[in-house]
């Protein structure tokens, strides 16, 4: 439990708030792509990625995903909260996008430590501060930037150090709300260009600053 009180979040807990965290926190393994939260789910705890990714997404009318989120290490999920404090269940689905070790702490007991330890308001409302900025940066984006453009930020974004993007093109779909076709096409042309290289299940990126251009550029 060590690993969940290296989280900066918990630097501030008192020594007894410490001592309920290792004693009531659980700690859970998934594999990538496992969905570990369904939409209606009631929600035991608020849970702490420590390893990998999750990814929180809802269900467009015509059936396609549209990711509201991801959650990175050292982060939890604001709408896991709200449903602890408000008696609610889970509005949306969670997977993870990587093999990702979660860490949980009892809705009971995260509700006591938010009475009494700083550190859990202070977490507590920053988590809601910066979901909102998130989703209203998503939104400027989806209003003002073309797919391409959407396309080039989450390859920027998802790459590893060795300029891999580890992804298939319908699972790239689901998260830009598009299909796999239209993924297909762009990545396409953006592997014509000399930006990117395709392979089965994996983007190499060739040209991070031109993507990062293509990002920030006014296209039409």
């Amino acid at each position: 439990m060590s690993d969940l009180l290296r989280i900066a979040a918990f630097a501030g807990l008192s020594e007894n708030g410490q001592y309920q965290v290792k004693r009531g926190a659980s700690i859970h393994h998934f594999g990538g792509g496992k969905t570990i939260i369904e939409k209606g789910q009631g929600v035991s705890g608020a849970y702490f990625v420590l390893e990998g990714r999750l990814r929180v997404f809802s269900l467009l009318p015509s059936g396609r995903e549209a990711t509201l989120y991801p959650i990175a290490p050292g982060e939890t999920c604001v709408l896991a909260l709200n449903s602890l404090f408000n008696d609610l269940l889970y509005p949306a689905w969670v997977e993870t996008e990587l093999p990702t070790t979660v860490a949980v702490i009892p809705g009971r007991l995260y509700r006591e430590l938010f009475e009494t330890e700083r550190a859990v308001q202070d977490l507590t409302v920053h988590t809601l501060s910066t979901l909102v900025f998130r989703l209203m940066a998503e939104l400027d984006q989806v209003h003002a930037c073309t797919l391409e453009q959407r396309l080039a930020g989450f390859l920027l974004v998802r790459a590893s150090a060795r300029a891999k993007v580890r992804h298939t093109q319908q699972e790239i779909a689901s998260q830009l709300g598009t299909t796999r076709e239209v993924i297909a096409r762009l990545t396409s042309r953006m592997a014509a260009q000399g930006l990117i290289a395709t392979g089965r299940g994996e983007i190499t990126l060739l040209n991070p600053p031109a993507l990062s251009a293509l990002v920030h550029s006014d296209m039409d």
